[in-house]
């Protein structure tokens, strides 16, 4: 039996939009925007990533849209090295070539366009959109559509024209979903952009416009098809004009994306909002994580030299004092808050865990401390494991939780905090677990390393799927605690999980 859900209202914002938690990106975003000054126009390695970035972009919007598939190693070269043709194996892909490279072309020509147009800073409208529409279906012919007999049939596509027909798409169980109807499109549109525009005026945060902005353009789904790519553009337009980079959804991430729309049509934001901030940090973090080298484009010794001397006289009259003195500070108050939130921890976990069962202690060293370089070979591994610098040249430190659960067997849990990347001011709380067990009769029981002071000690690692927590220095810190004391929480519940699946 046919199910309708009506999906489009009239478009509107309200308070559930505008009071959404944006602290997955605000977390991060500062340590970009203090970056990005540094960054000259027409930086080679920036604007290499940049077109990485267009690439990506351009391959996973017909990803997720079923216009062809791509195996991942060939999506990854054709995102580092650029679509050549002969790049392309026997299985790579599940349409011809040349219709591949054509679907390519159109949405690499379609992001490009956004980027040149933020630069002109030209402002959407409804030509606008009927214009980026045009270009970025201009290699596809036709789309689906279901007769009056409820066929799925193909169909000629209008291009850079808005929807004469209804779209209601239906799923495998017969639901039927409603999109806006033909005859209100125009209306709604014109309604799209004057709430965007009032949106602007009162500094609304970039992530909850794009966001609010994409979702309300597919419940309108003005178009026969291109619904979708032409939301993520837009989106990325917003983003993008705001400093920001483009919305990318992977693939890979098509279903949680889904899944956060349709929490947004039942007029719950969050969700989408934490995916918009997910992909933005997703493009932060790996900016932060590239070396953007000033005298890269010095030719001759003269300009050199004036990089050297701007560089040493700017650090001799302490023109950044008030800015590094701020991101000291805040590293401080980051290893003071873990100290004290692992310190409930732990008061926590003896009270649920007796001693007999397993002995807790913490343990911790600040960048102060004589001992601050411990762990130093295992966050090069993590880091190397999660695609990152680990930046040994600033201060860093970590904590310990042991779990010691006889003499000659425990688990001990390291939290480190160190530095990301490139840049001064984002950190890592990273997080690895190792085993370790000794002999009673003084040797090794199985193969694995020792460390300094440790005789007759065995330490293996032990795999956790915990990814780093990234965090800006330049941020407002009362405002990181609640995603660091969910990241500590979360790293423990692992742990715990991990050592007694361990245990038989």
């Amino acid at each position: 039996m046919e199910k309708e859900i009506s999906i489009w209202k009239p478009i509107k914002i309200d308070e559930k939009w505008l009071t959404v938690n944006t602290s997955k990106l605000d977390d991060l975003a500062p340590s970009w925007f203090s970056k990005r000054k540094q960054l000259k126009e027409g930086s080679e390695e920036y604007e290499d990533f940049l077109n990485k970035l267009k690439r990506q972009h351009a391959i996973e919007t017909g990803i997720v849209e079923k216009l062809y598939d791509l195996k991942e190693g060939i999506t990854q070269t054709f995102i580092k090295e650029g679509f050549v043709e002969s790049y392309l194996q026997h299985g790579d892909t599940n349409i011809p070539p040349q219709q591949l490279f054509a679907y390519l072309k159109d949405h690499f020509q379609a992001i490009d366009f956004v980027f040149s147009v933020v630069k002109q800073n030209r402002q959407i409208t409804k030509g606008f959109i009927l214009e980026l529409h045009q270009l970025v279906t201009q290699h596809q012919s036709s789309t689906e559509a279901i007769d009056t007999l409820g066929n799925l049939v193909k169909v000629e596509l209008l291009k850079g024209q808005f929807k004469k027909h209804d779209n209601n798409p239906k799923r495998a169980d017969g639901t039927i979903f409603l999109y806006c109807p033909p005859i209100h499109i125009e209306a709604e549109i014109d309604n799209l952009i004057s709430i965007l525009t009032d949106l602007e005026n009162k500094k609304t945060k970039p992530v909850i416009i794009a966001a609010w902005f994409h979702h309300a353009f597919t419940q309108i789904h003005p178009f026969q098809d291109g619904n979708g790519r032409l939301a993520r553009l837009l989106a990325s337009l917003i983003l993008i004009r705001h400093g920001l980079f483009p919305f990318t959804v992977k693939g890979s991430e098509k279903k949680k994306y889904i899944d956060s729309l349709e929490e947004a049509d039942k007029n719950e934001p969050q969700s989408l909002i934490d995916f918009f901030c997910e992909v933005e940090k997703r493009n932060i973090q790996e900016v932060l994580n590239l070396k953007l080298d000033a005298t890269a484009s010095k030719k001759s010794l003269e300009e050199i030299a004036d990089v050297f001397s701007q560089r040493v006289e700017t650090w001799k009259h302490g023109l950044q004092k008030e800015r590094l003195d701020k991101i000291n500070n805040n590293r401080t108050e980051v290893f003071a808050y873990c100290n004290n939130a692992l310190d409930e921890t732990e008061s926590e976990l003896r009270k649920r865990i007796s001693e007999d069962v397993a002995k807790i202690y913490l343990d911790k060293a600040y960048p102060e401390s004589d001992r601050y370089f411990w762990f130093s070979h295992q966050i090069v591994d993590y880091a190397k494991l999660h695609d990152y610098l680990f930046n040994r040249t600033l201060p860093r430190g970590w904590f310990k939780v042991a779990f010691v659960l006889s003499d000659v067997r425990q688990y001990q849990l390291v939290i480190s905090i160190h530095h990301y990347g490139y840049g001064d001011s984002t950190i890592a709380v990273g997080a690895f677990l190792e085993f370790i067990e000794s002999s009673s009769n003084g040797k090794s029981k199985t193969n694995g390393f020792k460390r300094k002071g440790q005789n007759n000690n065995t330490i293996t690692s032990v795999p956790l799927n915990i990814r780093p927590h990234i965090i800006s220095l330049e941020a407002d810190i009362s405002e990181l605690k609640p995603n660091l004391k969910s990241f500590l929480q979360d790293t423990i519940t692992i742990t715990l999980g991990q050592i007694a699946s361990e245990i038989r």
